[in-house]
């Protein structure tokens, strides 16, 4: 296998992956808690408290814990999702007993002082702030939230002003102590690194760590035909147009990948040649895959003038009825998975992207595959399997997310 796996008797598994050619490693801590995860008072918990986990423990203060990677040139950083939370670092590999300190002291202890989570809280707030500046931002959160409506990854995940403003020391600790725990949680090491001394060295900081497995709730979403506008008097109007999807173990979710680059992948894509490069309508347009555990979502994303935004929607129907009732080319096929194969290899060169890698694949269950398991999956994709997954997720109904001088009733006939 390329990768080993160690589960503690705790029940926190650590993945490693060896690279001998460099001399980097690169860590993170991938815990099972995400926006989805909160409940009521909690919206926006997951984020928050990663922030507040770099404020340190006791014997690792904010300021300490910023030193120490900064004296070894360290990256270190975390981010949060609807699904999970992670914590990474990338270092010399000679220092990586110190990247497991420090995370292992961040996870297990971490001080929650009142003073630190007034601070922070403000600069959630700013977040909050940059985060409804952003038109694009904004849009984005629309579509998820009309595509979602009443289901728990609807919620944004930096939650609300209200929310933060009202959150508690309690709160925080609450959700920290139900979700933060060794058997919801990965380590996962990728780089110059023995996968046996890695074991021993986690197992001396994480091993004495106790609590319970947590679970989540499978719930299957409802999604109904839905416009989603802020209207704002803007020079550009941001379009998020798309339906529900494919879910993160679909099988079928490597011709998705294929599928999604021949839509609007790159400046080959049919979506940019014909909207972008040969009518002129937008400078940015491309497609994306959301998959989560039950429920996935495709979606296009346009920017383009206000005026101009009936016509673009237009043709983002046009196209997705030539690619159903026509097909594609061979040459579109050959040239999406060259793409999708190559963009693979490349992204899999350093130590955080296969850390990464291997690290969410082992939280969210998937199988793990090697790069070339999962070239041959995608040169297996036909012209036959790529149909069936626009026909399955492009079919609607279709949900709008747009920012705008407009009204919901302006767009109505392009979400038929």
């Amino acid at each position: 296998m390329h990768y080993r796996l160690t589960t503690l008797p705790n029940g926190l598994r650590i993945i490693t992956e060896d690279m001998p050619s460099v001399r980097s490693a690169a860590i993170g801590c991938w815990v099972d808690a995400g926006s989805r995860d909160e409940i009521g008072p909690e919206a926006g918990t997951s984020h928050f408290l990663e922030h507040l986990l770099f404020k340190g423990s006791q014997s690792w203060p904010a300021q300490g814990i910023s030193e120490a990677f900064d004296a070894v040139g360290a990256r270190n950083n975390a981010f949060t999702s609807k699904e999970y939370t992670a914590y990474w670092a990338r270092l010399r590999n000679a220092d990586l007993p110190l990247a497991v300190e420090i995370l292992s002291e961040m996870l297990q202890r971490p001080a929650f002082r009142q003073n630190e989570i007034d601070s922070e809280r403000h600069v959630v707030l700013e977040e909050i702030n940059m985060n409804e500046d952003d038109p694009t931002d904004v849009a984005h959160e629309l579509f998820v939230e009309a595509l979602w409506e009443g289901h728990p990854l609807s919620p944004p995940i930096l939650g609300t002003r209200h929310s933060i403003l009202d959150m508690t020391r309690d709160t925080i600790a609450g959700y920290w102590g139900r979700r933060y725990t060794p058997p919801s949680t990965v380590v996962a090491v990728a780089g110059r690194i023995d996968h046996d001394e890695v074991v021993d060295l986690v197992g001396a900081f994480f091993g004495d760590w106790q609590g319970d497995e947590v679970t989540r709730q499978e719930m299957e979403p409802v999604t109904e035909r839905r416009i989603n506008i802020r209207r704002r008097d803007t020079e550009q109007a941001h379009l998020v147009f798309g339906a529900a999807g494919l879910s993160r173990g679909d099988e079928r979710r490597h011709a998705m990948l294929v599928a999604d680059h021949i839509l609007g992948g790159g400046m080959s894509s049919r979506l940019f040649r014909e909207i972008r490069e040969q009518r002129g309508l937008a400078y940015a347009v491309h497609s994306f895959r959301l998959p989560f555990l039950e429920t996935g979502a495709v979606a296009i994303y346009v920017g383009t003038t206000p005026n101009q935004a009936p016509e673009v929607l237009k043709l983002i129907h046009a196209e997705l009825d030539k690619v159903m009732e026509f097909g594609l080319t061979a040459d579109e096929l050959e040239r999406a998975k060259g793409h999708v194969q190559g963009s693979l290899a490349l992204s899999l060169e350093d130590s955080d992207s296969l850390m990464t890698r291997i690290g969410r694949t082992e939280l969210t269950g998937l199988e793990h595959l090697s790069v070339d398991e999962i070239v041959a999956r995608i040169e297996a994709v036909t012209e036959y399997d790529i149909l069936d997954v626009v026909r399955h997720a492009y079919s609607g109904p279709y949900v709008l997310g747009a920012v705008g001088p407009f009204d919901a009733e302006d767009l109505e006939a392009f979400v038929a």
